[in-house]
């Protein structure tokens, strides 16, 4: 396993990430999904923890899209995509679940989701309770209770050696993409 790509502790929101962060930039990071949608399925986030688009500075803006750019071009090569979803949920009422800004990168293929209910499904999967970021880590951490899992029984949360293991693989994948 590769050592994380910072020492120094990374916040998502409230949450200690460190580990599955695998790009950093001077205003942004990349980390791996505890519980992907789809394989590939990541975030990119400002560092500073802000919960709306219109709290970043014009900096941090063109530092987070160019990311998203950059690691999108990347999760589209390494999980073999023909396309990418990209979806900031800008407010709590728009579904975001933890109160600091950041953008799901999810690599398509055709047909990915035919079995539930053909491309666009991927939206209420984001919206519904298999894309609450925010309670998958409440529950790893121990802080909220677990409820009984109602999305699909294939979908587990990932162990923190997975998302590390995913995170060293995908900062080796950064590495060698071109800017």
């Amino acid at each position: 396993m590769m050592p994380p790509v910072t020492n120094a502790p990374v916040y998502f929101g409230n949450f200690v990430v460190t580990p599955q962060v695998f790009h950093m930039t001077a205003h942004s990071f990349a980390l791996v999904n505890i519980k992907p949608l789809l394989p590939g399925h990541v975030l990119v986030s400002p560092r500073r923890i802000v919960p709306r688009l219109a709290d970043l500075s014009h900096v941090e803006v063109t530092d987070l899209f160019l990311t998203v750019q950059r690691v999108g071009r990347m999760v589209e090569r390494v999980y073999n995509a023909s396309s990418l979803n990209v979806a900031i949920q800008d407010g709590p009422d728009a579904g975001q679940s933890v109160p600091h800004l950041h953008t799901h990168l999810i690599p398509r293929q055709k047909a990915d989701l035919d079995g539930n209910g053909g491309s666009d499904a991927i939206y209420g999967m984001l919206e519904g309770e298999e894309g609450d970021v925010g309670m998958h880590l409440l529950e790893k951490s121990g802080r909220r209770p677990k409820f009984p899992a109602v999305d699909d029984a294939q979908r587990k949360p990932r162990s923190d050696e997975e998302m590390a293991e995913e995170a060293g693989r995908l900062a080796q994948e950064m590495d060698r993409q071109h800017l």
